[in-house]
């Protein structure tokens, strides 16, 4: 009882505000009724399911309300079909591509990369440089780029933006050369301080939320899987498919 009262102090908490939409839109009927419950909600996409008259309405911080046509009925959590191999989640195969959307626009040169010869495959890392695992997994890098796995880190400080840990990976990615500092800062070393003006922590880190990361570190792959928590090399490129 005291998890599904959770969930529903969740959706009202975040329920959006519908102005994302034009009022011509055509489920803008369906989602005024979410929205008397209580005005606020942030509404990122509306797309129909392979059920017929039931939509997925992606929402803030990587969560989806389940919304039937009429607007009378809705659920959170997974959403499965039953296929001749077994159950598929269809919610996660969506997030699934919308991570392979969203991380596809970014730019390298807003990553910090450490990448083989050759690489074979890569993965991308929401990190943080004072939790244990991540920095556990940095010391796997080594090992990552000899299997040819290229690392594309990103920052996702969990103190959140303007933490001590926001300005220590905000500096490194401002450094002259940020693949020593943030190796440096990971092994529990210091560098200068230089949070730049134009550093991109804070849209990683939002950006980190809406696909889903609620820790570090937090690997995704090529294909948008996420993967969450430390693995070793080994154990990755097995997931990865080398």
């Amino acid at each position: 009882m005291c998890k599904l009262l959770f969930l529903f102090s969740f959706l009202i908490s975040s329920i959006f505000s519908l102005s994302a939409f034009a009022d011509d839109h055509k489920h803008y009927a369906m989602l005024e009724k979410l929205t008397k419950i209580r005005p606020g909600l942030v509404v990122k996409s509306v797309n129909e399911t392979a059920a017929k008259g039931i939509f997925r309405i992606d929402i803030n911080n990587g969560q989806a309300i389940y919304l039937t046509e009429n607007g009378q009925h809705f659920f959170m959590g997974d959403f499965f079909a039953i296929s001749d191999s077994g159950l598929v989640n269809l919610g996660e195969q969506a997030k699934e591509k919308d991570r392979v959307v969203a991380l596809s626009a970014l730019s390298l040169s807003d990553m910090i990369v450490f990448a083989p010869e050759q690489s074979k495959a890569h993965v991308y890392v929401f990190t943080d440089v004072e939790c244990y695992y991540c920095q556990k997994l940095h010391q796997e890098v080594p090992a990552l780029e000899a299997l040819g796995i290229e690392v594309r880190y990103l920052a996702y400080p969990r103190a959140g933006i303007g933490s001590d840990s926001y300005k220590k990976i905000a500096s490194a990615w401002c450094a002259d050369d940020p693949q020593d500092s943030l190796t440096t800062l990971k092994a529990g070393g210091d560098i200068p301080s230089n949070v730049c003006e134009d550093n991109p922590i804070a849209q990683q880190f939002a950006l980190g939320s809406d696909l889903g990361v609620k820790g570090t570190p937090a690997l995704i792959t090529e294909a948008g899987v996420l993967l969450p928590g430390y693995m070793p090399a080994d154990k990755l490129a097995r997931a990865l498919g080398l």
